[in-house]
């Protein structure tokens, strides 16, 4: 099954199961973002819609991107507002969804079920203004080391989704790669017991204009 068909078969669900890692990663993007606001924004995977009817009351308008039509369409009905426009794209291809620069990236559980990160990485830095951010909420790769992978429950048993495990230092050397500077890294862990291994991984990165970072080093 690939990640297509699988959020298509979990979307009847997704909201209502059990799901820890859901749960907890709609708190770290909201204590995250919390101070932020913004013109407008690019949600790279928002699924049925958990974190756009939050994200929304930040700022004037969000794209909000899925693989999934069936989680679309859930997300269409739960987030009825004008300057939200839900649109289906495969980020793993060519980036012609939208020519528009954005100063809010978000990305939710979704890196995960992305091979090459340091290309999808490269596209969002080139579609961020200068100053922009970007969040990553990801599954914590010491959880994927440890066996924990997106999977869910149907009538022919457990469904695994595709997923692929990278590295912290994946995502901070792609990002500065592109002109990305780390802000923020946080590690979130379930009850908040931090004698267990985290559960979410956040960073939150800037983009700086790097030809006037050049020029000031020249200067300087």
């Amino acid at each position: 099954m690939n990640i297509e068909e699988a959020y298509n078969q979990w979307s009847n669900q997704y909201d209502t199961n059990q799901n820890k890692t859901r749960d907890l990663e709609a708190i770290s993007l909201r204590e995250t973002l919390e101070e932020i606001d913004f013109e407008n924004c690019l949600e790279i995977g928002c699924g049925t819609g958990k974190n756009t009817e939050w994200l929304i009351t930040k700022g004037k308008s969000i794209l909000a991107i899925d693989l999934s039509d069936k989680m679309l369409n859930i997300a269409r009905k739960k987030v009825v507002h004008e300057n939200v426009e839900f649109l289906k794209a495969d980020i793993n291809k060519v980036w012609d969804f939208t020519d528009k620069q954005f100063d809010l990236v978000v990305c939710s559980l979704i890196l995960e079920h992305i091979e090459n990160i340091d290309r999808v990485i490269k596209l969002i830095a080139d579609r961020m203004k200068f100053g922009g951010t970007l969040y990553i909420g990801e599954l914590h790769p010491f959880k994927q080391y440890s066996g924990s992978k997106a999977r869910f429950l149907t009538e022919e048993g457990e469904q695994v989704v595709p997923c692929f495990t990278h590295n912290i230092s994946e995502f901070t050397t792609s990002a500065k790669k592109y002109g990305l500077k780390i802000e923020d890294i946080r590690e979130y862990f379930d009850e908040d017991d931090q004698t267990n291994i985290p559960r979410i991984l956040t960073l939150k990165f800037e983009k700086e204009d790097l030809r006037l970072t050049r020029i000031l080093g020249e200067a300087g």
